[in-house]
């Protein structure tokens, strides 16, 4: 029997989004569990199945015999479309049900830009957007991740927010829900004040916003005796002992991550001043080189990959790695299987160690001064030298390797125009590494890139009083390192003002600006991660309809007295 689905995937691209069925994926039966529980990550399949939060999070709540976690991802445009044609609503891809029927639905928070993907995927559910309109026959919708540090600009879309690490705060939520079934599903706000008394659990409809007349936040303050003054966020004080999982679902089709990614450790000893999840995933912890290769192993096995990923915030500082990577090559290279190490640090950049895991693949490399000068390397904390660039390229230029990303930002704090062309004019020291190496020895094709950023205050950061550059400053400043790029063989390429200027506005925004976003997708704003989909004109229409400045959040230098951070 052909379904009214089968004949809709058969129309669209990369029909293997929709269908479910991977090797690995967690089949239950629906009738024998208490809770029905939907990850949703407001993204496309290849987006979300890249990401390890996903996989940490699915497969230990499926070690519980009482739920069900199934993943929910935003179906592209041409899925989308089908859909609504034929009055379909957003279902879980192992189930294939809606998840309007599900108890609760999880929202990976990772990027302001996703906030409209959330709006649409509720619509495409059948589920009221706000909280305030659902009743009690709709899931319970709760969000976590980096976003969630600052909520507040979808705080009135969300029943309730998981602050921190999540691998026990999930378990403790399960178990609290599961009672609140049983005792008779009395009401969802009874079941939000047992839920707000588990540590980091932020409740908005349980907090009033009172503001100034100039606009700034005045007070955040509770209105439910339950409800804390201030939410911790949750730490996994052992996380060597953490949950990770030792089998992960095999994408029928390629996804942006295809490979085993090993958590080596959480949190990072270097203080950036810029880095958000160098502030929020404080304090550093780390697993044991044993219990990596371990579940390196299990994970090769069950999954069929040829590469491993060491993943982190800076992976070259753990300090297992030594130990840890003589381990892995010795499955690496026997089973031919690819080692990457992301995030290194160019201070401790070693040769030996990039000539032993890519024995098998050679990479490019990226390192990431992140500002062109020592002034504003100082100023915002990186603690690399310029001699610690140049050597570590010269090193890695005698070593044969020929791509090599410099990764920047611009519009950082008291930068000058001289920070700004300190930028083409290190990547230009870089090249002249290469060429110091007599012609007959060293490797041909040369690729130095340039890329930058426009820097965004995040919350919980050094950085979060500071004014944001005007998109006219950094378009000035884009057009400034390219003007003294000193060799056509550099490239350099940018991140579009654009969205960064969006990021910024939800990075800093306050619970006002819950309508814009609802108005923005009224219009057709939804992927906005995506350059096929960005209209910024949309959004700037949106937010001034509802009466509100965009500049207010962004270019705006707060004090030290402000509420900008709410309760956390």
């Amino acid at each position: 029997m052909i379904t009214l689905k089968d004949k809709i995937l058969s129309g669209v691209m990369k029909p293997t989004r929709y269908t479910g069925g991977e090797m690995n994926a967690v089949i239950k039966d629906a009738k024998s569990v208490d809770i029905r529980f939907g990850f949703c990550f407001p993204d496309v399949y290849e987006i979300a199945m890249s990401h390890l939060g996903l996989k940490v999070i699915y497969h230990t709540l499926n070690t519980r015999s009482d739920t069900w976690c199934e993943r929910v991802f935003a179906p592209w445009d041409d899925m989308e479309k089908e859909m609504r044609q034929h009055g379909m609503k957003l279902f879980a891809l192992e189930s294939g049900d809606e998840v309007k029927d599900f108890d609760i639905l999880g929202f990976t928070l990772q990027y302001e830009l996703s906030y409209s993907n959330i709006v649409n995927m509720l619509d495409l559910a059948g589920i009221p957007v706000l909280a305030a309109d659902r009743g009690e026959e709709h899931p319970i919708i709760y969000g976590g991740g980096l976003c969630a540090y600052n909520a507040e600009p979808i705080a009135d879309i969300f029943d309730f927010f998981m602050l921190g690490e999540g691998e026990e705060q999930v378990h403790e939520t399960m178990e609290v829900l599961k009672q609140w079934k049983r005792d008779g599903r009395k009401s969802k706000r009874e079941l939000l004040e047992r839920l707000v008394k588990i540590g980091g659990i932020y409740v908005p409809s349980f907090y009033n916003v009172d503001y100034n007349e100039d606009g700034t936040i005045k007070s955040i303050t509770p209105n439910n005796p339950n409800a804390p003054e201030k939410v911790l966020k949750r730490v996994v004080k052992d996380f060597d002992a953490t949950y990770a999982p030792d089998t992960i679902i095999v994408p029928f089709g390629e996804v942006v991550h295809d490979r085993v990614m090993l958590e080596v450790m959480r949190g990072c000893m270097r203080g950036c001043r810029f880095c958000q999840a160098g502030y929020i995933y404080r304090p550093l912890r780390e697993r044991k080189p044993d219990t990596l290769l371990g579940l390196a192993d299990r994970l090769l096995s069950c999954s069929g990959y040829d590469e491993i990923s060491l993943a982190s915030l800076s992976t070259s500082d753990f300090s297992g790695l030594p130990e840890l990577t003589d381990g892995l090559l010795k499955i690496t290279e026997e089973k031919k299987i690819g080692l990457s190490l992301p995030s290194l640090r160019i201070d401790n950049f070693s040769l030996e160690l990039m000539e032993k895991v890519q024995k098998v693949r050679k990479t490019g490399i990226t390192f990431a001064p992140e500002a062109g000068t020592q002034r504003m390397r100082d100023v915002i904390n990186k603690n690399i030298t310029e001699e610690n660039i140049v050597e570590s390229t010269k090193l890695l230029f005698a070593g044969g390797w020929t791509n090599v990303k410099l990764y920047f930002m611009i519009g950082l704090p008291s930068e000058t125009d001289e920070d700004v062309k300190g930028i083409p004019a290190l990547a230009g020291r870089v090249l002249d590494q290469y060429f110091a190496i007599p012609k007959e020895e060293r490797a041909k094709n040369i690729n130095v890139t340039i890329s930058t950023s426009s820097f965004v205050p995040k919350p919980f950061t050094a950085f979060q009083w500071v004014g944001m550059n005007s998109r006219e400053e950094l378009i000035r400043k884009q057009r400034l390192i390219k003007e003294n790029v000193p060799s056509k063989r550099i490239r350099y390429t940018y991140h579009d003002n654009k969205t960064s200027y969006l990021e910024g506005v939800f990075a800093r925004g306050d619970r006002r600006l819950c309508k814009a976003i609802i108005k923005a997708v009224e219009k057709g704003c939804k992927f906005d991660a995506w350059g096929e989909f960005f209209d910024f004109d949309k959004w700037m229409e949106a937010i001034a309809e509802c009466g509100l400045d965009p500049d207010f959040y962004t270019a705006r230098e707060r004090t030290y007295k402000e509420v900008c951070r709410g309760i956390i």
